[in-house]
């Protein structure tokens, strides 16, 4: 990689990773796009609706980039809400931005989810090659996405590359519409009020990623080598399995009179029960390395130092 494109670059993903990219690569070689402008740019940025084709070639093209990393999606409750725009977006984007890296010849990284997998797939140690049907349009999204994505590398060489994504944890930008969100707002509430009622209900088991470890994730595949790469696109990766009592507890060792309510959502508690409690990452690992630094208890001393200094406004 020497000069990267980034679609949905204010999302939660994004904003950070334009950041690592531009400290790693040089601030002039990330180019951050967005469906709206970024109030304060601290390098190139561009307006795109990922639905147009002709302009993300365009910007592309001006730019003279060798990589695009597309993160422009709507999550899986608000893609719940409107599915159709769901599709729309999340499947005509990724297939205009596929073509783009198809007739310029750049790399490509794309995230999938845990999303992907379905209430008939293994709940624990899910494995990398296993069944998936899912049952929320979000899910559908990413199985589809990443079958496409291999279809771009095996059809027309193209070098795509992704991640399965758990549930992923920051203390920079607001949670945008997921389910795994309540692991980000317990945080904020934490610290704000020591407490926080839980739309998950207790015992509930879903795959969490700090932040940090997310982006690293993305930088080593991109650079990994291709001949090792058996897997390509939707390389499970994880790092923490909890349920909400599970960062309570860890909250509790930092803010000891901390307290856990529940106040559970059937909507996204129904979508979070179809996904895995667990997932194997053992494929990531041995193709290109992939190792997690923060287990829960680090990330969570980490999140709450960070909101602290910097509270909400």
């Amino acid at each position: 990689m020497k000069k990267i494109l980034v679609t949905g670059a204010l999302g939660q993903i994004g904003s950070e990773l334009v950041t690592k990219l531009r400290e790693a690569y040089g601030t002039a070689n990330v180019i951050g796009t967005d469906i709206k402008q970024k109030e304060e740019s601290d390098g190139p940025f561009e307006i795109i609706d990922v639905t147009d084709a002709d302009r993300l070639f365009t910007v592309a093209k001006e730019h003279k980039v060798d990589t695009i990393m597309h993160l422009a999606a709507l999550l899986s409750a608000k893609a719940e809400e409107i599915p159709k725009k769901a599709w729309d977006l999340n499947m005509g984007g990724l297939v205009n931005a596929l073509e783009v890296a198809r007739e310029l010849n750049l790399q490509f990284f794309t995230p999938s989810s845990i999303g992907a997998f379905g209430p008939n797939t293994p709940k624990n140690n899910t494995p990398q090659d296993t069944i998936q049907r899912p049952t929320t349009m979000y899910g559908v999204n990413k199985v589809a996405g990443e079958l496409l994505c291999d279809y771009y590398y095996h059809r027309f060489g193209v070098d795509t590359r992704g991640v399965r994504y758990p549930g992923l944890i920051s203390y920079v930008t607001p949670p945008g519409g997921g389910t795994t969100d309540y692991a980000v707002e317990i945080y904020y509430e934490a610290v704000k009020n020591k407490a926080y009622t839980s739309y998950i209900g207790e015992n509930t088991y879903m795959d969490m990623m700090y932040m940090p470890d997310a982006l690293n994730a993305i930088v080593q595949l991109m650079e990994a080598d291709p001949s090792k790469l058996k897997h390509r696109n939707a390389f499970n990766i994880s790092a923490i399995s909890a349920a909400p009592e599970d960062f309570a507890k860890a909250i509790q060792k930092q803010i000891p009179d901390f307290k856990l309510n529940y106040d559970v959502d059937p909507a996204r508690q129904k979508i979070a029960e179809s996904w895995p409690n667990s997932i194997d990452s053992s494929a990531a690992t041995e193709e290109w390395g992939f190792k997690a630094k923060y287990d829960i208890d680090a990330m969570t001393k980490d999140m709450l130092e960070k909101i602290a200094a910097a509270p909400v406004k």
